[in-house]
């Protein structure tokens, strides 16, 4: 690259950079914020008298240490339950290759084109027949498998050689030994990254919990900063922004302990041994 694009170049970094974090960056000034600084005529990077009452607020009247450990324990379960669905069903696809895989796949994709807001009724009127409305089960049943991550650790351990598969045949390797001994580890990176996605997806998902969570005791951190919402008494965009703040701060944390394996596992093809 020539040294007069160079600082083009760094220029424009800069200002995806200012661009992408400016957001975060209102958050947090909006979180310290007094009511009557929420608002202001003219330019101010950060308010003249700042003050933490919203955080307060965020955490007693929005009960959100309650909600944030409900959220824990859905994103987990949720978590949990699809590793053990998608990588099984992700290693069949990829290395056991019989004359239904290649119909299977395609159904997998087929099911990637369907919106998740289409089945919302169906399921919310199933979960409400059985008896599980207002459950964490409801909260957590309908995401057991991902379609999604059946296709992203399926590209990742497609990148695996054959070679190795026979080799742990010849070992005397079963195919769950294989899975959990051989694919697992390679694939490590796409399950990193499908699981960061997964925790991202289900502790901000608003739409599902607004549905089926009536009682406060399994409201999510989304439903829990809903009463800062209200139209009628207007709203308290201190607290709503404080309680972001706290809501966000766990999962920008997750995504920087995890990135290099993230950006790893997006791209789909690259194994570790």
């Amino acid at each position: 690259m020539s040294r007069t694009r160079r600082p083009a170049l760094w220029a424009f970094i800069g200002l995806a950079v200012v661009v992408a974090l400016f957001p975060f960056y209102w958050m947090l000034r909006t979180s310290v914020a007094p009511a009557d600084e929420v608002f202001f005529d003219g330019l101010s990077f950060l308010p003249q008298n700042p003050t933490f009452t919203g955080y307060a607020r965020a955490w007693t009247q929005g009960n959100l240490g309650q909600a944030m450990g409900v959220g824990v324990v859905v994103t987990v379960s949720i978590l949990a339950l699809q590793l053990l669905t998608v990588v099984p069903a992700a290693f069949v696809l990829a290395k056991h290759r019989r004359r239904w895989t290649g119909k299977a796949f395609a159904f997998v994709l087929l099911c990637l084109l369907v919106p998740s807001q289409v089945t919302m009724i169906p399921l919310f009127i199933g979960l409400n027949q059985a008896g599980l409305a207002d459950t964490l089960a409801a909260l957590i049943l309908p995401f057991s498998t991902s379609v999604l991550g059946i296709f992203m650790i399926r590209q990742q351990m497609m990148a695996i050689p054959d070679a190795l598969m026979e080799a742990a045949a010849m070992d005397g390797l079963g195919p769950v030994r294989t899975l959990l001994g051989v694919a697992v580890p390679m694939a490590r990176p796409g399950i990193a990254a499908f699981s960061v996605y997964s925790i991202f997806v289900h502790w901000n998902d608003y739409m599902w919990p607004l549905l089926v969570a009536r009682s406060p005791q399994i409201s999510t951190p989304p439903l829990a900063l809903a009463i800062f919402q209200d139209a009628a008494t207007g709203f308290d965009y201190g607290a709503l922004a404080a309680g972001a703040t706290l809501v966000t701060l766990p999962i920008v944390l997750l995504f920087l302990v995890a990135q290099k394996q993230f950006v790893r596992g997006m791209s789909g093809t690259e194994v570790t041994g």
